[in-house]
């Protein structure tokens, strides 16, 4: 009987870290994107709330889980579209118009939420989810990890799919030019603004994709400022990982463990005060900067200048 709760506590503890680390891989990615092309996205938090909303409420209304991947990523993408207009076009400081983008995104959606759907609180059906054929059945790391929703594998392939990119294809050298020498990449006939902006709309693509994911599957509910930090976050993990997406991938995975212990440690009953096993997760965010932070986590990339071209 304890050799099958074993069983099951580690098979939902998985879960539970894969199931938190996927939001934080997705963002991180994107943020990842967009550093590689010189832009520090500060905006990360507003695109991954507005992703929330936009999925929620279009799979709830539309009555399908896939329209509200598909909006999700489209609210992230907003959000960028407007971070790409004033930092990028019109060469705006990206700091503050990023945080000004998430403190205007965190007022909006928690007013709409309140009007929508302050008195009814509904909720979302749990998202399909697509078993492996034979691998769903291995103990332990089959119902974990090979039988979830599409979206969880996506992400994962995301990781070795951008590593490939960013070593073997013409995007990815462009990406790194306008980041370390947009002055080459300018002489070379490619556009660095459109470059950093099809860098920022493609972050804001997978962030809006992160937060429907927290809001869809992961809780299958909105909540206001249910990011809670998530888009700071992945901005630390993009950092960290210095154009590795697997670095990104570790680093949400460390990240959801501490999450995923955090509940495992309430569910137990421990004698732990709840603000201090909630302040876990962060303690070991700030850790792992004083660890590795002996060195500059900003790349070389986001002190350059923007060159503004037509071309």
């Amino acid at each position: 009987m304890s050799g099958l709760f074993s069983e099951i506590f580690l098979t939902t503890l998985l879960a539970g870290v894969l199931t938190a680390a996927i939001p934080l891989l997705l963002a991180g990615l994107g943020e990842q994107i967009s550093e590689k092309s010189g832009v520090l996205n500060i905006g990360l938090e507003g695109m991954m709330l507005l992703g929330a909303y936009t999925g929620f409420c279009s799979a709830y209304f539309g009555s399908s889980f896939w329209l509200g991947l598909l909006a999700g990523g489209l609210g992230g993408m907003a959000v960028a579209l407007l971070m790409a207009l004033f930092c990028i076009r019109l060469g705006m400081n990206q700091i503050v118009i990023g945080i000004a983008l998430t403190l205007s995104v965190d007022g909006l959606t928690a007013l709409l939420h309140h009007f929508q759907f302050a008195r009814s609180r509904p909720s979302l059906l749990p998202a399909p989810d697509w078993p492996l054929p034979g691998l769903e059945a291995i103990p332990v790391f089959g119902p974990a990890i090979f039988d979830r929703t599409p979206l969880v594998y996506a992400a994962i392939l995301l990781v070795p799919a951008l590593a490939w990119l960013y070593r073997n294809s013409y995007i990815g050298l462009n990406l790194e030019a306008a980041g370390n020498k947009p002055g080459a990449l300018d002489a070379a006939g490619v556009s660095v603004t459109k470059t950093r902006t099809w860098a920022v709309l493609a972050t804001g693509l997978l962030a809006g994709l992160g937060g429907a994911y927290m809001a869809n599957v992961a809780a299958g509910l909105f909540v206001p400022f249910m990011t809670g930090g998530a888009g700071f976050i992945a901005i630390v993990l993009a950092m960290l990982a210095r154009g590795r997406p697997l670095w990104v991938l570790a680093g949400a995975l460390l990240f959801g463990l501490s999450l995923a212990l955090t509940t495992a440690l309430q569910v137990a009953g421990l004698n732990i005060p709840t603000d201090v096993v909630q302040m876990l997760p962060f303690a070991m965010v700030m850790l792992v900067l004083v660890v590795f932070g002996r060195h500059s986590l900003l790349p070389p990339a986001l002190g350059l200048p923007y060159i503004r071209g037509d071309r």
